[in-house]
């Protein structure tokens, strides 16, 4: 490997704001903050959305019946068929 090309690898606590809970995930990105975790200083990142707190994940998304185009054509042109 050519030296000095790769970020720096470490492990960075990530903040999910939305359900106050922390994640220590290996990570290239930076941060000037630092959260102390366990006795532990972590680069500190604030998120909105996590897989802990994202409706897809926690099974309370809600999903909305929809037709087809199929249904919706018929539904729109199956008037026209009977007049003959």
């Amino acid at each position: 490997m050519k030296p000095n090309i790769h970020p720096d690898y470490e492990q960075v606590a990530f903040h999910d704001t939305s359900i106050d809970k922390y994640f220590i995930v290996g990570s290239t990105i930076k941060s000037d903050r630092t959260v102390e975790i366990d006795g532990v200083t972590y680069p500190y990142v604030p998120i909105d959305v996590s897989s802990e707190s994202h409706p897809f994940y926690t099974g309370k998304q809600k999903i909305t019946a929809s037709d087809g185009r199929v249904a919706q054509f018929n539904r729109r042109f199956k008037n026209l068929a009977s007049k003959k």
